[in-house]
């Protein structure tokens, strides 16, 4: 009997300039606009490169409120917000040691209710296979980024709707 042949998972790719601190904000609403429940989005890329950034910009825009405080969880792990539609987890895992600590911040049950964004996801060792990845990247001097979306399974499709007109 020959092996069953799988279909390969989806997958699409983008990049997406970010000259500067406005060209992330506008990213992060396209983003919050786009989020729906059971969204996990991998945020990625060295310190400082904006993972925070665009998370805050993601949150601010889905809630409606521009000025809503957005900490970083970096010292918290897990931060929640409330809009009127969804239930937003942001999470940050860079003091994380092993992807079993991950375990207790329940972020299954986070995915469950809603839209999961976490920074320093290589921490939890294996990723959803439906999630969006955002690798963000300095490009040189005057704080210039790059973002380098990919798209797993359904967010291959939805994508291409994140891209700047």
């Amino acid at each position: 009997m020959p092996a069953k042949m799988t279909e390969p998972a989806a997958k699409a790719e983008l990049s997406i300039p970010l000259p500067d601190e406005a060209a992330t904000e506008r990213l992060g609403a396209r983003l919050g606009a786009f989020l729906e429940p059971g969204d996990f989005i991998a945020l990625s890329g060295d310190l400082g490169a904006g993972k925070t950034a665009l998370a805050r910009a993601t949150v601010r825009a889905r809630l409606g409120d521009p000025e809503e405080e957005v900490p970083s969880p970096t010292f918290t792990l897990v931060q929640t917000y409330e809009a009127p539609d969804l239930l937003i987890t942001h999470v940050d895992l860079y003091r994380l040691d092993r992807p079993e600590d991950a375990a207790e911040l329940g972020l299954g049950d986070a995915l469950d209710e809603g839209a999961l964004l976490v920074e320093w996801p290589d921490r939890l060792g294996r990723l959803p296979q439906d999630r969006l990845d955002i690798s963000i990247r300095l490009m040189g001097e005057g704080g210039a980024r790059e973002a380098r979306l990919t798209g797993h399974g359904h967010w291959a499709a939805r994508l291409l709707g994140l891209k700047d007109e």
